[in-house]
């Protein structure tokens, strides 16, 4: 690992340049955790990443590291968590007036694993109303009249913006990718099933999958492994240039310019870094995959808000009221049609990648819009989320506006470990743009 640069501002360091200082007895918790805080009192009227933050609770958890032997991994390292995962003591708002005061006896499993790997809980963002389609107040750091994506849009804006290091987030359709790739940051979906989700309100529990958001690929590695249980290796290098399938999917017709370029941009670039790379056709039928997620997806929501429909329909938002009631007009037969497609699919695709080690392909349709109306198209990342596989996207390319447009990879299922090697070696390949900045010139 290249020397971490102690005199950079801590908030500016990564998860794990900051656990190596910690390591050293070069940094503190308590002087990490500060200049976080420090950083979100300068922005958060701004951003508005938070949904709840408890500098006070921060700093004592901090102050407790300091204190303390090294408890893993994570040790003094903050992390923020998407506002639909419980964490004991602190509410739960998951982006509605409903649940309005409400505070769990209980730390969601993930949450519980972190604190038990040394880690910080610095607070919780914003997220869309129950996770889904209506925004909750958070803009785009570099371009405050956009949306930061959703609907993990706090913990985004929040890595993107350097308040912290790492945060939690949420996938269902598109909601860890799509936010990352407009930020401007690293976001990992796992394959689904591999963290726990206990203590997660669920939106549509056939899909949910707890990911991560960090500047680096290292610091995903470092946070997924803890989660996980996995091997405590970091990614290695790569022994030989991977085998990649690049694909356009039968939504190609949505990718803006700057989509476009940013993947053919990336193959060539890591052609010429060795990677073998052939074109992944459209398969024939791979469409219905499309047709029967959103009959799955509307399906499982509309059970999973019952209580909240049946008891306080008036507080949910339009948006939502829509997808519910939408969701009770599918029949038993429908669902179990549409998860039949999904499971077939998730064979066949096994097949078709094969031996290759993942496929490339568009992370979003464009830049992040301009507005508030949604939080953009979840088209390039739903289907993946649908076929349980492992994805991540890096900020390797920029659109005409100057932000961020992120390339996604995609590895084969439970396959978690090679996807993250792949990736770090990716993102080293492809000289990223230059990190975007906030609109303020303050340096913490």
């Amino acid at each position: 690992m290249i020397e971490p640069d102690a005199s950079r501002a801590p908030n500016r360091l990564t998860a794990t340049e900051a656990a190596a200082l910690i390591s050293a007895g070069r940094l503190s918790p308590s002087a990490l955790v500060q200049s976080c805080l420090d950083r979100i009192a300068m922005r958060e009227r701004a951003v508005r990443a938070w949904a709840n933050i408890d500098p006070a609770a921060a700093m004592d958890q901090a102050r407790g590291r300091d204190a303390a032997a090294s408890s893993g991994p994570l040790h003094g390292i903050p992390v923020a968590v998407k506002d639909v995962i419980d964490v004991a003591g602190s509410p739960t708002g998951m982006g509605s007036p409903i649940y309005d005061g409400y505070s769990p006896l209980a730390d969601a499993a993930c949450v519980a694993t972190l604190r038990s790997a040394g880690a910080v809980i610095l607070g919780k963002t914003v997220t869309a109303e129950f996770a889904g389609v209506s925004p909750g107040p958070t803009t785009h750091p570099a371009a405050p009249n956009r949306t930061p994506g959703g609907s993990s849009s706090g913990s985004a804006a929040a890595v993107a913006d350097h308040m912290v290091p790492l945060a939690l987030g949420t996938q269902t359709g598109g909601s860890i990718i799509r936010p990352a790739a407009f930020c401007g940051v690293v976001g990992f979906k796992p394959s689904f099933g591999t963290i726990n989700r206990a203590g997660l309100k669920l939106a549509a529990e056939s899909f949910d999958t707890i990911g991560m958001m960090a500047r680096d690929v290292d610091d995903i590695a470092l946070v997924w492994r803890v989660l996980a249980g996995a091997d405590a290796a970091a990614p290695g290098a790569l022994e030989s240039p991977p085998r990649l399938l690049v694909f356009r999917s039968h939504h190609w017709n949505r990718a803006a310019p700057e989509t476009v370029s940013a993947v053919a941009q990336t193959v060539r670039r890591l052609r010429d870094r060795g990677a073998r790379i052939e074109e992944l056709p459209v398969p024939d039928g791979f469409a219905e995959l499309s047709k029967a997620r959103v009959i799955i997806n509307g399906y499982e929501r509309a059970r999973a808000l019952a209580w909240e429909l049946q008891h306080h329909a008036g507080q949910l938002s339009e948006a939502m009221l829509r997808v519910v009631n939408n969701g009770w007009t599918y029949s038993y037969g429908d669902y179990v049609a549409a998860v039949k497609v999904a499971q077939s699919w998730r064979a066949r695709i096994a097949d078709i990648v094969g031996a290759h080690d993942a496929i490339l392909t568009a992370a979003v349709n464009g830049e992040a819009p301009v507005g508030f109306a949604s939080t953009g198209d979840a088209s390039f990342q739903e289907i993946w989320s649908l076929l349980h596989l492992p994805a991540i996207t890096l900020p390797l390319a920029t659109g005409p506006s100057g932000l961020p447009v992120g390339v996604q990879l995609v590895g084969r299922y439970l396959d978690d470990a090679r996807l993250l090697q792949l990736a770090k070696w990716a993102l080293d390949t492809c000289t990223p743009p230059s990190p975007f900045e906030s609109t303020d010139t303050g340096s913490s």
